[in-house]
């Protein structure tokens, strides 16, 4: 990768301006947005442009980096820092344990007495890291070729960094798309297993919720058979869910979505308040959503026609692509906060639970490592 790029954003971080580089899944472009001063824009309407970062929690102010500076460059030349090997320990005590599956075993208990069908509990892993935010981002990009991957900073908000595998919606020239992903379970070298009861369900739940959520707000919804997708070494089920979709009715349906039983639960607002209540820390922008807003991109027209003059023709199409924020840390005063979670249900196991979050945490240690 070119030098100049990254020498860009290390001079951005010295400037404590704040920016965003990222790459989209199954692409080979990576992008930077740069905010020409340290001013902390809110979103006001999603009639803005930019890139947004939103927390889990709705009552709190989704971000809006303006870009001032746009960068983009093709990710063929990444190479991994050369540094030698660090075996990354995180904080963890049997304590921690027996805490969060107690915590697993009363939402299973809420669920037996009706409360809500299902809930996400989640909880934070905290390491040692003095790594250097671009060389994580570089490892982020070569490991997880199939994600979502991201480095975000704010002065006044601190250093993000993820490869997530979810996308919250997609919207351009009035198409939607959408996707219910749940259910997790490690790569054994075959990408067709056999899924548990507990997770079709919980797959099941959450596709309902989505469909429900944009019926009579979407034109021409459909959604896709289920299926099994890789992310890193872990497997999901996923439906894709599309439709149209007026651009000034962009906030309902991100209201109606988020946050997503995925990451939140079913009723969403009793579920929330469950976690609000007892996950005894502040989820912050973990199981929020980022992406562009409304992001100008050109798009040439017939590619594989043989007259020259046709090909030169190029459209201009205004898009937004948002991403739920999972598979992420937080890193602050050589720490790094790691943020994992699953979904309960009634036939959730609390060990087994307990092991998922474990599983899915290796997808931001082995960046650390």
């Amino acid at each position: 990768m070119p030098l100049d790029f990254f020498e860009s954003i290390d001079a951005q971080i010295k400037k404590k301006f704040p920016f965003v580089v990222y790459r989209k899944p199954r692409e080979d472009t990576v992008k930077a947005i740069f905010q020409a001063d340290d001013r902390l824009h809110h979103l006001t309407s999603y009639a803005e442009t930019g890139f947004i970062f939103a927390p889990f929690d709705s009552k709190h102010p989704t971000i809006l980096l303006v870009p001032d500076e746009l960068l983009e460059i093709t990710d063929e030349n990444i190479q991994t820092s050369t540094a030698k090997r660090v075996n990354v320990r995180p904080t963890f005590d049997r304590e921690r344990k027996e805490a969060h599956i107690r915590l697993i075993e009363k939402g299973i208990s809420e669920i037996g007495k009706g409360n809500f069908k299902k809930v996400v509990l989640s909880r934070c892993i905290e390491a040692d890291s003095k790594a250097q935010p671009l060389d994580l981002f570089q490892k982020l990009l070569v490991n997880y070729p199939h994600a979502f991957c991201y480095l975000w900073y704010h002065p006044n908000v601190g250093l993000w960094l993820g490869a997530t595998p979810e996308i919250l919606l997609r919207l351009g020239n009035r198409q939607l798309t959408t996707m219910s992903l749940a259910g997790t379970q490690k790569y054994k070298g075959t990408e067709n297993p056999k899924w548990d009861p507990k997770e079709l369900e919980e797959q099941q739940l959450v596709t309902d919720y989505i469909t429900d959520a944009l019926k009579n707000r979407v034109d021409q919804l459909k959604r896709t058979n289920t299926e099994t997708i890789r992310a890193g070494e872990l497997l999901h089920l996923r439906t894709k869910i599309t439709g149209h979709l007026e651009e000034k009715k962009l906030a309902s349906i991100i209201s109606a979505l988020h946050p997503t039983p995925a990451v939140c639960g079913i009723p969403k607002q009793v579920a929330k308040a469950f976690i609000r209540d007892n996950e005894n820390y502040q989820r912050e922008f973990y199981t929020g959503f980022l992406g562009e807003l409304n992001i100008i991109t050109q798009k040439q027209r017939n590619n594989r026609s043989r007259n020259q003059e046709n090909q030169a023709y190029r459209s201009l199409a205004k898009t937004t692509t948002l991403y739920v924020n999972l598979r992420c840390m937080q890193l602050k005063d050589d720490k790094a906060y790691i943020y994992v979670g699953g979904g309960i249900t009634k036939d959730s196991d609390a060990e087994r639970e307990w092991e998922e979050t474990v599983a899915k945490s290796k997808t931001m240690l082995k960046i650390l490592e």
